[in-house]
């Protein structure tokens, strides 16, 4: 066996070096991606809109807030006021859940600006009852089981309300046409109809 001249390069250098060669390529590696690790974006700035102070009556009390510009009077009610019984679903004008009548219309709270309602007479599920007292609708759809997970029943009784103030003795079709806007989840469109005929 010959012996191996200087500067040639032998199999144990060989494996000797091809592995010292992937460890400090395997550290570099290493090293480049925790230095370069993405990092979570910043959270947006949040911008305030600019508003102006409202004066409304809701529920026969006097209301009087700052609100944003772009905040609606469903936001409004429901995180300013506490009042929950308009419900936030589709929040783009879809499901009726957030009905409130203004100034004797039927109106959905999350199609409205805060500062539209300045000067206006609002009314909410909350606004109905006398104490321990029902509205008489509420009473109906009580009577009736006119709802089975409740959900859609706040905005339901305020868009009847909104129709039987208009028209005290409705259609059955008039009664349909007034509701469509309305979504019941449950199904339950013919004992609520039976209800606000009842009422």
């Amino acid at each position: 066996m010959s012996k191996a001249r200087k500067g040639d390069v032998t199999r144990r250098g060989f494996v000797k070096g091809a592995v010292a060669g992937l460890i400090v390529g395997a550290a570099a590696t290493y090293g480049a991606t925790t230095l370069v690790a993405p990092r979570p974006p910043a959270a947006p700035a949040k911008i305030p809109a600019p508003g102006r102070t409202v004066s409304y009556m809701l529920n026969g009390t006097p209301v009087s807030l700052y609100a944003a510009a772009n905040q609606t009077l469903l936001d409004v009610i429901r995180e300013d006021q506490g009042l929950t019984g308009p419900k936030k679903a589709c929040d783009y004008g879809e499901c009726g859940s957030c009905s409130v009548i203004v100034n004797g219309k039927h109106m959905l709270a999350c199609m409205m600006l805060a500062i539209e309602a300045d000067g206006k007479e609002i009314t909410t599920i909350e606004g109905l009852a006398k104490g321990a007292t029902l509205h008489p609708i509420q009473a109906s759809f009580k009577k009736n089981t006119a709802f089975q997970c409740g959900f859609c029943t706040p905005g339901m009784i305020i868009a009847s309300k909104a129709l039987l103030d208009e028209n005290p003795n409705p259609t059955e079709d008039e009664i349909r046409r007034a509701i469509s806007g309305n979504l019941c989840r449950c199904g339950e469109y013919a004992r609520i109809t039976k209800a606000i005929k009842e009422a």
